[in-house]
């Protein structure tokens, strides 16, 4: 597997030992999304320190994440999806702040969303992106 670029570092593939495979599989029309590390984000802007209070919620906000697997029903709408799926398992994408339901397993944040919380594929230098 080969690195992702995803706001504003670069994810490593994920060693075997911190997969999720096995541990939570999207069902029906959820898929399931990693959230990029926020200590790792912060490092762009230097000496900056966040309250805890502040970290988590900016932690719920994020709203770049890496599509991990869909469900197998995701995208499967023809009325609703007419061209098909908004995105596929790689791609980094843009999704609506504090969607989903979020959970930390073996150290990184994921969380399950609707297929329809997608609101775009992220084509160019995912760092580009930053939520107000």
């Amino acid at each position: 597997m080969t690195p992702v670029s995803i706001d504003p570092i670069v994810v490593p593939a994920v060693p075997e030992s911190e997969s999720i495979q096995g541990v939570i599989e999207p069902t029906g029309y959820r898929i399931l999304v990693r959230i990029p590390d926020l200590e790792a984000q912060m490092k762009r802007w230097a000496n900056l320190v966040m309250p805890e209070s502040t970290r988590s919620i900016e932690e719920a906000a994020q709203v770049v994440a890496q599509v991990m697997s869909l469900g197998p029903d995701a995208y499967l709408d023809k009325v609703k999806f007419p061209s098909g799926p908004w995105c596929k398992k790689g791609d980094v994408i843009v999704m609506r702040a504090y969607s989903g339901t979020r959970m930390v397993v073996k150290g990184h944040m994921y969380a399950l969303i609707n297929d329809d919380s997608v609101q775009g594929v992220v084509c160019g230098d995912p760092t580009d992106i930053e939520r107000p």
